[in-house]
């Protein structure tokens, strides 16, 4: 049967499953790393796919005419393993990721590489700190000696900062919550991912509001050679590319 596998965990991965939904089988394969994530409609499986070779052999099983990588834009060794996978197979793959933030005036972005580098920068821009990076990076400012709050969806497993304090909840945000929560705690530097989209951008003009500095995360590089979109619209074109009907590839 036809069938395009989507890695995804995104916004942007819904959609295109909402979107491809009848046309064709498609399966949504989330890492499981958020405990109750937000599932799209169709097949989903929940786990890794044990390596490249692990992958290999799940879509030499299941016989996927094409892949959609729809994880973050952070999830680099993903999307590693589906351009190695998708190679060895011959299988095409595209990458759907949404356009990174672009600052504009007003903005105090300080931009670095990793994560590493926002924790060995971070002293030198602000002492109480609003932490959006996600649970797994947590670990990366246990060393450090400002205040944190800490926003994840699930509870972090690292170590935390010792003087830090946790916030579950998921977007999507508004700016007047923003701007009250980082009143609130007294906040007076940002420490965010790169990770582009609406849900979350309200806590960047929060920090422009009120004038505050944003250590920013840049992405890590897409492989070269891969086709890349920024939409699932764009993804259901580059589908329909593949001798497709109504977005889906078939077999040629």
């Amino acid at each position: 049967m036809t069938g395009v596998l989507i890695l995804g965990g995104t916004g942007d991965a819904r959609r295109l499953a909402s979107a491809l939904a009848g046309s064709c089988r498609v399966v949504s394969s989330l890492a499981g790393r958020v405990r109750e994530p937000l599932l799209p409609p169709g097949e989903v499986r929940i786990g890794g796919f044990g390596g490249v070779a692990g992958l290999v052999s799940y879509l030499r099983s299941e016989e996927f005419d094409a892949v959609v990588d729809a994880t973050h834009p952070f999830a680099a060794q993903m999307t590693l393993h589906a351009v190695a996978a998708c190679s060895r197979l011959g299988v095409p793959l595209l990458v759907l990721q949404r356009p990174g933030w672009v600052s504009v005036p007003g903005d105090h972005w300080v931009r670095v590489p990793t994560l590493a580098d926002a924790a060995e920068v971070l002293p030198s821009l602000g002492h109480r700190v609003l932490l959006t990076t996600g649970r797994q990076g947590v670990g990366v400012f246990a060393g450090s000696d400002q205040w944190f709050l800490i926003r994840t969806v699930d509870p972090p497993s690292a170590v935390l900062p010792p003087h830090s304090e946790v916030l579950l909840a998921r977007g999507p945000f508004t700016r007047a919550d923003e701007v009250a929560l980082l009143r609130s705690r007294h906040i007076d530097v940002v420490v965010t991912k790169d990770s582009g989209g609406s849900a979350t951008y309200p806590k960047l003009e929060a920090a422009r509001e009120l004038g505050l500095p944003v250590l920013m995360v840049n992405r890590p590089p897409l492989p070269a050679g891969v086709d890349t979109v920024a939409t699932p619209e764009q993804a259901m074109g580059w589908l329909a590319t593949k001798s497709g009907v109504g977005g889906c590839p078939h077999h040629s």
